[in-house]
């Protein structure tokens, strides 16, 4: 009789483990627990801070995985398929990651999502502009910046603000002014903070501002000295503080830390005591960012822990003598920010805005009364003219109000038609929006007083005003 060997049932076994092995292997790792970061090997220390060049969207770059448990095992570039590649963000269940990217050379900086368990990537926006910047908001929505035309009339570029849904769809641009924007971040309480750039009538320092996701209620976060540039993102700290890296008018790059309660008055300066240049930083463990940093110019940018407490530097976590580190971001969970209602109706075609005292200003010691050149008219000033001049109330109130999405300054005149203060920055509002301001140029730490402006007891005066409107109906018929 056949006497059965011992391997014979052994050997089906085997074979079962080895196809367990081999699917095993051949399945997506998640990347949970590791560093994503963009790196490039090209020049990076000529960044172009009005069209975003080598700044905001990098040539050649690509993003790679680290993993900080083995650092031994080499990094995993996730990004192979695309020319370029940077600005990653993760979203807030660690699952996904938004980036910008060109598939191929000289094309156009899209959108694109990468799912991190198999890390398959799919296009969200298809512009005829770059479209750079991209940040998670609550909802199944993003915010990115977009090139394209922000005055008609000269043709100037500049990058404005959009939200979508994850798949493209619903697409809204929400802001209208001839500025800039870039390097966007969802802050907890749901506001965009965002780096803005005036480009008309002439180039400013780039500033902080701040916004709803609908473009709504826009105003100055922080701004920083002259020739001071904004390197990039910045990021909101557990304990209450934002940071971000910003460069001075000697192009030294530190870590500046604000607070979130009193941000135009909070400034630290967190590693001017340290030699060597940060470029971009983001949250990591408790009172640590990951920062990418070097020693000296010539050399490489790597990646590094900074303690925001202590502000010491820690050890390198990774170097690389042929790429530098940019942006690093940890694939971990965080809170989904607050997702604020919005006030926009489409089908309203203007907005309010009310001001207390156009005499009121941060500049002055005194109260208004005592001004020996007191204004008591206000021109509102369009693109490319006057929209409307009109006499305030006694207490120096107005209520107005304007086209919607339509950006407009303002300025104060006497009785003799001189200008007492000059053209305010630019200022839009939403369909539907109603804002209110204490003054002109007034500190923004203020409440306003408790006293019923006068402007509001009657209706608000229509911007552009109706003789504005005829005269610019009589130049056209010209």
């Amino acid at each position: 009789m056949f006497k059965k060997s011992p391997y014979t049932s052994f050997i089906p076994l085997l074979a079962i483990i080895v196809l367990v092995i081999s699917v095993q292997s051949c399945k997506p790792r998640s990347l949970e627990g590791m560093i994503v970061m963009s790196q490039s090997q090209g020049d990076i220390d000529s960044p172009d801070y009005l069209s975003g060049n080598r700044w905001r969207h990098i040539p050649e770059s690509r993003i790679v995985a680290l993993n900080v448990n083995s650092p031994e095992e080499p990094l995993s570039v996730l990004t192979k398929d695309f020319q370029s590649a940077c600005a990653p963000k993760i979203s807030y269940d660690g699952n996904s990651m938004l980036f910008a990217a060109q598939q191929n050379k000289n094309d156009v900086w899209q959108i694109w999502e990468m799912d991190l368990h198999n890390l398959k990537t799919r296009q969200i926006t298809s512009s005829d502009g770059n479209c750079i910047d991209p940040d998670y908001l609550p909802g199944d929505r993003m915010v990115f910046s977009k090139h394209e035309i922000i005055n008609v009339a000269t043709k100037e570029k500049g990058y404005t603000l959009y939200t979508s849904n994850l798949d493209g769809s619903n697409l809204a641009r929400i802001t209208y002014d001839p500025s800039t924007y870039f390097a966007s971040t969802v802050l907890n309480d749901g506001r965009v903070v965002t780096i803005g750039r005036t480009l008309i009538p002439e180039v400013k320092d780039a500033k902080l501002m701040i916004m709803r996701p609908d473009g709504t209620k826009q105003q100055l976060f922080y701004q920083s000295e002259a020739n001071h540039h904004l390197q990039g993102r910045v990021w909101e700290m557990d304990e209450g503080s934002i940071v971000f890296v910003e460069a001075d008018a000697n192009n030294e790059m530190d870590i500046t830390s604000i607070s979130y309660n009193r941000p135009l008055h909070s400034k630290v300066n967190m590693t001017s005591h340290i030699k060597g240049d940060f470029y971009a930083i983001s949250p990591y463990q408790e009172n640590k960012v990951l920062a990418s940093y070097r020693s000296d110019k010539e050399g490489r940018f790597a990646l590094y822990g900074f303690n925001t407490q202590s502000h010491e530097l820690g050890t390198p976590i990774y170097k690389d003598g042929e790429y530098h580190v940019l942006e690093a971001v940890p694939v971990v969970k965080r809170d989904r920010p607050k997702k604020l209602p919005s006030e926009i109706d489409l089908n309203v075609k203007t907005a309010l805005l009310v001001c207390q005292d156009i005499n009121y200003s941060n500049k002055q010691s005194n109260d208004s009364t005592t001004l020996t050149n007191r204004a008591n008219k206000l021109e509102i000033l369009g693109m490319d003219e006057t929209m409307a001049t009109f006499e305030t109330e006694e207490d120096g109130s107005f209520y107005i109000k304007v086209q919607a999405d339509t950006p407009f300054r303002m300025q104060t005149l006497d009785g003799n038609d001189n200008v007492v203060k000059g053209p305010s920055s630019w200022l839009y509002l939403r369909p539907n929006e109603r804002r209110g301001c204490i003054g002109c140029h007034e500190n923004r730490e203020l409440v306003p007083k408790n006293a019923q402006p006068l402007a509001v007891r009657k209706d608000p005066i229509p911007v552009p005003s109706p003789k504005e409107i005829d005269s610019l109906k009589r130049d056209l018929k010209m």
